[in-house]
């Protein structure tokens, strides 16, 4: 069946669109309320007028049904618990007083409250707030956004689909409550959440839906017979409801395998499926079970997480196809749109050629009508637009930015002997412990400090010209002193320059290295308010100068005390850009690690004795599921040792990584052959403490004694309660004392008080250690 065969017209639609607005009104907004400086009121008009926007933007560029619901304020996820009543018992009284001051409270905690752990959304860099559930949640139905949302885009005129995280997904990614027992498992509270859902679904069929949308994103991964079956029973019950809209499922980032006929066969009107990258082998997987006739498919073939440009012919081939598959076939994203920036006109300083490369979340809006009206009225009715797609695709696989033959002669030259360290761990940490001369638990920072709005406004100054480079680098100078001072002052033991000269640790060396392209207005959400500027890794790689040299050796010089060099590692490089699609991954990745290798040699020429090189997209980057997992690993940990294969003995590897399920990449972390390891822990209680000891980790480890993503200060207790519990699993001569992250986020005042009590902590705790020895 050809697209001109089609009978139905072809809905376009997405998932989800970027929340933030085109100049982050959301993020500055958000940020004032916090601050006191804008109202309630003033928030709330402020999202409604980006909400409005989002939508008028979406159906002037042809998409005929857009979602509703998929705005927050802060995470859609976190939206979820409050949409069902899943409150923890520490934030009840606060979300009681204000329903606003509690969901903040929620997500970044107070002086007084700790919130809600915070891990990534798949294998993206999308941060979710993590349900709490234990035996005792009682669920409660609260469909006031969703319905609110719902009404004001058919007050305007939409046809609209509330969009709803699902209750498997949302049970399947909680973890359970503090006070639940050992093993509980949140997947057992089904049978209690469903009449919730089954309350919310009449809620917005009453409101007017015709369609609502469940994500089950984690049906994806690999699931349990007993998982399986609760999805089965969960679309059984919530497709029996009498009183409901229809249903259209979802799922994205990978196949669905053995859940695709589980859904298949679940009375629901229809299924929103992924058939881009990894998930494209639903296609054949489809067929295989026979299709969805007399069922809505909604085809996913405009990959959501990444900039290029659609390949029109190719999404046709696959729309073609489908249409023998289904009773009926719309298109759509891979995914939300969240995922990608907002407008790539916006990007006027980049060639105009290139920039016609680029789709952003407008632009693939576009494509999604494009290829929805080729599905409807035939291939002639898009002729011009697909004769421009080919001459773009053309455009870009021709451009000498893509190939450097001398960086892929090199690439080719590798041998296993570059990604091997001289020398052993044990005799390494002899070396390193008589170079560095460092006392039991040794204190440090992860690598940035507070980038404060006088470092904002100098960056701001340089790029107009109202600041010349001298100037600029006198401020730079100027910050480097003031943070080695307080560091010294504080009793750090491993001190950093703290990055005043970093816009991003992305971002900064995609700007100092050949292939990669830098945005000025790209920005995706990260978290909460917290939005990034991920680089376009457009071409081959390569270092054409030092990046950190200088700015290290200038804050050595200020102090007695090893400085830390501070890299951002290759794997992370790519996961937090927007990497090229034309050759496999782990063939960039080696691209990346040997221009971080030349920068590594000339730290540790320059005198640096510990150089630190950051993977914390090591897990987020982890294939979703287990069969794609090894092949993944082993060019993963093989980038991070040929970065780092060349340190003599004495000088000291440190890596770094964040927000993550750590306990199914141990071993990478081993093969990764760092001699030290900092990680987020204190959200998660040290559960990467014990987590790594049960693997029998042989190396050194910093589990973070400080939640840098909230703005509460640890006091010298909290900080030594959680050091204790870190001592439990991992022997003192072992353990580094050091925050979960960077502190580029933070404020000065915050930052000087919890460092001066992490410190405090370390030393309490070190004596206490001494005098058990003694």
């Amino acid at each position: 069946m050809t697209p001109e065969s089609t009978a139905a017209a072809a809905r376009a639609t997405v998932y989800g669109y970027p929340r933030q607005g085109g100049d982050r009104e959301l993020k500055k907004a958000v940020e004032g309320y916090w601050k006191g400086g804008v109202s309630a009121g003033a928030l709330h008009e402020t999202a409604r007028e980006l909400r409005r926007a989002n939508w008028r933007q979406l159906a002037d560029a042809g998409i005929t049904e857009v979602p509703t619901g998929d705005f927050s304020y802060y995470d859609h996820v976190l939206d979820t618990s409050v949409m069902v009543g899943a409150v923890p018992a520490r934030h009840r009284a606060a979300v009681e007083a204000d329903a606003l001051d509690g969901y903040f409270a929620m997500a970044r905690g107070t002086q007084e409250v700790a919130p809600l752990e915070m891990t990534k959304w798949f294998d993206t860099n999308y941060h979710y707030l993590v349900p709490e559930l234990g035996p005792d949640t009682a669920f409660t139905a609260d469909s006031t956004k969703q319905v609110a949302e719902l009404e004001e885009a058919l007050a305007l005129g939409h046809t609209a689909r509330p969009v709803l995280v699902g209750p498997v997904t949302y049970l399947l990614l909680a973890k359970p409550a503090p006070a639940a027992a050992p093993g509980f498992d949140p997947l057992t509270l089904l049978d209690r959440l469903l009449p919730v859902y089954a309350r919310i679904l009449a809620d917005l069929r009453a409101a007017g839906a015709a369609w609502v949308q469940l994500d089950e994103p984690a049906l994806v991964q690999d699931r349990t017979p007993a998982e399986l079956n609760a999805a089965a029973r969960a679309y059984r019950e919530l497709g029996g409801l009498t009183d409901r809209p229809r249903l259209l499922v979802a799922s994205y980032f990978d196949r669905l395998g053995e859940a695709l006929p589980v859904l298949a066969k679940a009375p629901v009107e229809g299924l929103a499926l992924d058939f881009t990258g990894p998930a494209a082998p639903n296609l054949a997987d489809l067929a295989a079970v026979g299709g969805l006739p007399g069922k809505r498919l909604v085809a996913g073939v405009v990959n959501g997480r990444n900039i290029w440009i659609n390949d029109y012919e190719k999404s046709l081939g696959t729309l073609a196809t489908l249409l023998g598959l289904a009773g009926r076939v719309d298109v759509a994203a891979s995914c939300s749109l969240l995922h990608v920036p907002l407008d790539a006109a916006a990007e006027r300083d980049t060639d105009p050629q290139i920039r016609r490369w680029f789709a952003f979340a407008r632009q693939k809006a576009a494509e999604i009508a494009t290829l929805a009206r080729a599905l409807t009225r035939g291939t002639d009715t898009i002729a011009a637009e697909l004769a421009a797609n080919r001459a773009d695709l053309a455009s870009r696989a021709n451009s000498a930015l893509t190939r450097d033959p001398g960086v892929r002669a090199r690439a080719a030259a590798v041998t296993d002997t570059d990604a091997r360290r001289s020398e052993p761990y044990p005799r390494r940490a002899a070396a390193q412990r008589a170079h560095l001369g460092l006392p039991l638990l040794p204190t440090t920072s992860i690598g940035s400090f507070p980038q404060t709005a006088d470092l904002r406004t100098a960056r701001a100054e340089l790029r107009s010209g109202a600041l010349d480079r001298a100037g600029y680098e006198e401020r730079i100078k100027a910050e480097i002193r003031a943070v080695v001072a307080f560091q010294e002052k504080a009793g750090l033991d491993v001190l950093v320059h703290g990055e005043p000269e970093r816009n991003d640790m992305v971002q900064y060396f995609a700007e100092r290295l050949t292939g990669f392209l830098a945005t000025r207005h790209g920005w995706v959400q990260s978290y909460g308010t917290r939005y990034v500027r991920p680089p376009v890794l457009a071409g081959d790689v390569s270092r054409p100068a030092p990046m950190t040299v200088r700015w290290t050796t200038y804050a050595q010089a200020q102090t007695g005390r090893p400085v830390k060099g501070m890299l951002t590692g290759p794997v992370t490089m790519l996961a937090w850009s927007f990497v090229r699609d034309d050759q496999p991954l782990g063939d960039t990745a080696r691209q990346v690690a040997l221009a971080l290798r030349d920068e590594v040699a000339d730290l540790e020429a320059a005198g640096t004795a510990v150089i630190q090189v950051d993977e914390p997209a090591l897990r987020e980057t982890l294939p979703l599921r287990s069969c794609g997992r090894a092949e993944y690993l082993d060019w993963a940990t093989g980038a991070f040792r040929l970065t780092t294969g060349g340190a003599l003995p004495r000088t000291q590897i440190h890596t770094h990584m964040c927000y993550a399920e750590f306990g199914d990449i141990v071993g990478a972390i081993d093969a990764l052959d760092a001699d030290v390891i900092s990680l987020e822990a204190a959200r998660s209680h040290m559960r990467v403490a014990d987590e790594l000891a049960g693997a029998g980790y042989p190396r050194e480890v910093g589990p973070g004694v400080w939640d840098i993503h909230s703005p509460r200060v640890p006091s010298t207790a909290e900080a030594a309660a959680l050091l204790r519990r870190g001592l439990e699993a991992v022997p003192a001569e072992r353990l580094w004392v050091n925050p979960d992250c960077g502190l580029k986020t933070r404020g000065w005042t915050e930052t000087r008080a919890s460092l001066e009590n992490l410190v405090e902590a370390a030393r309490q705790v070190r004596a206490e250690v001494s005098a058990e020895t003694a």
